[in-house]
């Protein structure tokens, strides 16, 4: 008897630690279970495409043949020899530093003006957000009847002034310009929100001692509002150069890369190698050098915004 009630004991005491490790179990794999799904949508469509990739630019298929050639470096040597890619990533370098910088400042400028919630403040915040609503082949489109030479609505109230415009989208000197001009129309209200964000979470007490010690506006914007928004301006430096490389629909609705190559993005000659030339190892070759670009500076980005997290806490 005295052993059965002891077997019948160790057998209560192990069937709640059993029912204890299966809960434990359950909760530390329920997450997963929950992530399954996204992970599995994110290795199917974002990492086999780019190992894919990654294969296609050490490889070669010439044009009219379904079998695919082992080049190695080949892809990268001829990227590198060709004019044209030189050029789109020149081009593309002048893009970002027209585009961004301006782009981000006046976000910044936008988001502390408008800070305030009031009605006012409200409707121009949509009217600055507006344009990130529309989308790039209907903006390039409505560019297009803005920049025509003559008669376009630039022309017209240029010349009401007495100036004369330039040929916008046909002088080799101008047309990458028309093009920067349009990404910061489109793209400086959208930004303004993250800078709207970012505003919110800084301490009030801080700028209140700034106003107290007699600093004006450029001063704590300098030395207490810019800092204290690095991390923001991180993140929003990642988006404004991810859109740098990945926005064309207005290259291929206005200019086509021209003229004289001289709007020729990385991304527009991405695809006018893989589509017209059919170079697709060149074309993969330039996409994933692209694709490293922008791996590396998320990186760098959420290194970044994690010094910042540490610094203001």
């Amino acid at each position: 008897m005295t052993i059965v009630a002891a077997q019948t004991q160790d057998a209560a005491v192990e069937r709640p630690s059993r029912r204890a490790l299966r809960g434990r179990l359950g909760r530390h794999s329920l997450p997963y279970l929950l992530l399954a799904p996204s992970i599995l949508f994110l290795v199917a469509f974002t990492y086999l495409p780019i190992v894919r990739v990654g294969w296609e630019s050490l490889h070669d298929r010439p044009h009219g043949t379904t079998k695919s050639l082992f080049v190695g470096l080949g892809n990268y040597t001829a990227l590198f020899s060709d004019k044209a890619f030189l050029q789109s990533v020149v081009n593309n370098l002048v893009y970002a530093v027209g585009t961004v910088p301006l782009s981000m400042a006046l976000a910044l400028l936008f988001a502390i003006a408008l800070q305030n919630s009031t009605r006012v403040s409200a409707l121009f915040r949509a009217l600055l957000l507006f344009p990130s609503m529309v989308p790039l082949v209907a903006a390039a489109s409505l560019f297009f009847f803005i920049f025509l030479p003559g008669v376009g609505l630039l022309d017209y109230y240029l010349g009401k002034l007495g100036l004369h415009g330039f040929n916008w989208l046909g002088d080799p000197d101008v047309a990458l310009w028309s093009l920067i001009a349009i990404t910061v129309w489109k793209n400086a209200g959208y930004y303004m929100l993250f800078y709207l964000a970012g505003l919110q979470t800084l301490p009030g007490e801080v700028l209140e001692a700034a106003t107290i010690d007699g600093a004006n506006f450029w001063q704590r914007l300098r030395h207490v509002i810019v800092p204290l928004l690095a991390p923001t301006t991180a993140f929003v430096l990642v988006i404004a150069l991810i859109n740098v490389l990945t926005q064309v629909d207005h290259v291929i609705v206005l200019t086509k890369g021209g003229p004289s190559n001289s709007t020729k993005l990385v991304l527009f000659y991405i695809f006018e190698e893989a589509h017209e030339n059919f170079a697709a190892g060149k074309a993969a070759a330039a996409s994933l050098l692209s694709v490293s670009f922008l791996l590396a500076l998320s990186v760098f980005s959420l290194k970044t915004m994690e010094r910042g997290a540490h610094a203001a806490s």
